[in-house]
């Protein structure tokens, strides 16, 4: 599956469920890496309405699932801390 069709949801599979912190939605959406995983999380929010989404993904690979799930979970609490809103637009709160 290519980097476009994981980031826009092409062939999605289900998940972990998404972990709630601070209004937003967090769900770790891992990139295997041959045997490793990369650190990548899918961040939502319902505003106005509209489901909104941002993807995180950073260089960071690890061996266990366990711990880049856990990992991208973090990474995603704190760009939520750092940014808020503002991570979906400047049109945004």
């Amino acid at each position: 599956m290519s980097l476009i069709s994981k980031l826009f949801g092409g062939g999605a599979k289900p998940g972990p469920d998404p972990v709630a912190y601070k209004g937003f939605e967090i769900f770790p959406d891992l990139m295997p890496e041959g045997s490793k995983y990369r650190l990548s999380a899918r961040i939502e929010k319902i505003i106005d309405g509209e489901r909104k989404t941002h993807i995180v993904i950073r260089a960071d690979v690890f061996e266990s699932r366990d711990q880049a799930e856990s990992f991208s979970i973090a990474k995603a609490k704190q760009v939520i801390d750092e940014q808020g809103e503002r991570i979906f637009g400047a049109g945004n709160r």
